[in-house]
């Protein structure tokens, strides 16, 4: 039996014992020393024994003789769902675990029932960190019924150096229901001056309508295409880059009242309008711009503010 004042850690294969000061390496039994040289064996060792986070999330609500109802709520591992008070019609998601690396899963699912006008959103950032090995891989599906409307507005997702992350939107549309998408990305830590030069990145989205496709973007960054992020056909060099989907019939004429707020200090915006589709193109070197940019644009499009919980870092009104 060990002292009381003996301290005991695991720190990879080895244990760090303390002992009034005294620092003794131990291996521990059925670890095996790697060579400080072989960084593939480290990388495997550390990867068997990091935990992963698996989590899923699943929404559904339909409208009640008082206004919209909960009718499902499920939720398991990191993956958390809530209805804040005082917000009937919005939902928010959340990732516990703080962020995502290789072998992580999260799987998101909300279903708008008929009639309703509902947003759906997420209370922070998500993070996608570095990944030792293996991708992260996040799955959203969406369900709006008939003559209902959602808009689907997560925060961004930052994207660290050597990250590691697989997306997929899915959005399935009763033939008479409409929605608004928006997906934001920065690249590295600003703050700290990062810039990403390796990350993998695989984001789809997918807006189905009767089970037709109606529009779809793939987006995918590499080693490669972060090297030519000067390109004026990619990046520009901008740190930052948003998307914003408007799907329902008139979309051309919202677009209209769009154009007077494209020209924005610090941030790029382009639009094109067609057969009910509008697509916003945003890119800036710093996030905050980029933000209270798409706080204009989706305020107008929404015809109020955006959800509580994007006004965390300051006022965007």
């Amino acid at each position: 039996m060990k002292p009381a004042h003996w301290a005991n850690a695991r720190v990879g294969c080895i244990g760090v014992s303390l002992w009034f000061g005294v620092t003794i390496v131990l291996a521990v039994p059925g670890c095996s020393l790697i060579p400080k040289g072989d960084k593939a064996m480290r990388d495997a060792q550390i990867d068997q024994q990091h935990e992963r986070s698996h989590g899923e999330a699943r929404v559904a609500v339909a409208m009640g003789a008082a206004g919209p109802r909960l009718s499902e709520l499920w939720q398991s591992g990191s993956a958390k769902a809530f209805l804040p008070k005082g917000a009937p019609q919005e939902v928010i998601f959340l990732n516990t675990s703080g962020g995502l690396t290789g072998g992580d899963r999260l799987a998101l699912s909300l279903e708008v029932g008929a009639g309703l006008h509902f947003t759906g959103t997420t209370q922070t950032a998500e993070r996608a960190y570095a990944a030792v090995s293996g991708c992260a891989e996040v799955q959203v599906n969406l369900t709006v019924g008939a003559h209902a409307h959602l808009d689907w507005l997560p925060q961004e997702t930052l994207i660290y150096q050597a990250s590691a992350l697989k997306r997929e939107t899915t959005v399935a549309l009763a033939p008479s229901a409409t929605c608004l998408l928006c997906e934001t990305l920065i690249l590295g830590r600003h703050a700290m001056r990062e810039t990403v030069t390796r990350a993998q990145l695989q984001d789809r989205r997918l807006v189905l309508r009767a089970g037709r496709p109606v529009w779809a973007e793939a987006l995918a960054l590499t080693e490669t295409s972060l090297a030519a992020r000067q390109n004026p056909a990619l990046l520009a060099g901008a740190q930052c880059c948003a998307t914003v989907a408007l799907i329902a019939p008139g979309a051309e004429d919202a677009a209209q009242a769009l154009r007077p707020l494209l020209a924005a200090e610090g941030c790029e915006t382009s639009l094109s309008a067609w057969d009910g589709r509008a697509i916003l193109r945003l890119r800036a070197a710093e996030g905050w711009p980029l933000r209270r940019q798409l706080a204009r644009i989706l305020g107008q499009l929404r015809g109020r503010p955006l959800p509580r919980v994007w006004q965390m870092n300051g006022d965007l009104a």
